[in-house]
């Protein structure tokens, strides 16, 4: 689990497909005495395991399903890539929770500066647009955002300053595919609520709808 506050941009050494997986080896300032084979770091948003580590780098295996998920497919060696390590029950949750578990691409259709922020805007698959709120959480490449607007299959964020200069955003332009995580806590009471709905009597989403909650 992480909080989507980024510790460090590391740099992609070198990505490695074998088949539908592969590799990813990752330059980083994070201390390697306390980076341990099979921890977990999130990597643009994408929770992976270290499998080695030497020389100021770190890899990780990637699955088909990663893959398929991400933004991945898409890296060169020299890409900038956001980092976290998993967050310690003591720590502070000053984001949201982050799994690391990415659920869609999306790509960047606006860009615009306001007041020395940043304002993206972004296109992203329809059937996830539930789960994406005005003023709710959204982790874009693994950083904790607020969403600011929202459509049918796009909506935008603003970004600090501080935000910018620590994290990948900065070099972001129009065009670019960003790793996107809805809300964790959306995805669960979706799921609650379908359990209910195929009990007789229960809570429903047409019970709500009818009765002007939703």
């Amino acid at each position: 689990m992480f909080t989507g506050l980024i510790e460090t941009v590391g740099e992609l050494v070198s990505i490695e497909r074998r088949g539908a997986s592969g590799s990813l080896t990752v330059k980083t300032s994070l201390p390697p005495d306390e980076i341990r084979i099979g921890d977990s770091i999130a990597v643009n948003g994408a929770c992976l395991t270290v499998v080695r580590k030497g020389g100021g780098a770190v890899t990780f295996d990637v699955s088909p399903e990663t893959i398929d998920r991400t933004a991945f497919k898409n890296l060169k060696g020299g890409a900038p890539l956001n980092m976290e390590r998993a967050m310690r029950l003591s720590d502070r949750l000053d984001g949201h929770l982050v799994s690391g578990h990415v659920d869609c691409v999306a790509t960047i259709t606006e860009r615009r500066e306001v007041a020395n922020n940043i304002v993206f805007s972004f296109r992203f698959p329809a059937e996830f647009a539930k789960y994406i709120a005005a003023k709710g959480s959204v982790a874009i490449d693994g950083i904790s955002l607020t969403v600011n607007g929202v459509g049918p299959d796009s909506f935008s964020v603003n970004i600090i300053p501080h935000t910018a200069a620590k994290t990948t955003l900065l070099s972001k332009r129009v065009g670019d595919e960003v790793n996107i995580e809805t809300d964790l806590l959306c995805r669960y009471l979706e799921r609650l609520l379908a359990g209910r709905e195929e009990k007789e009597g229960g809570v429903t989403l047409d019970l709500l709808a009818k009765n002007g909650f939703i």
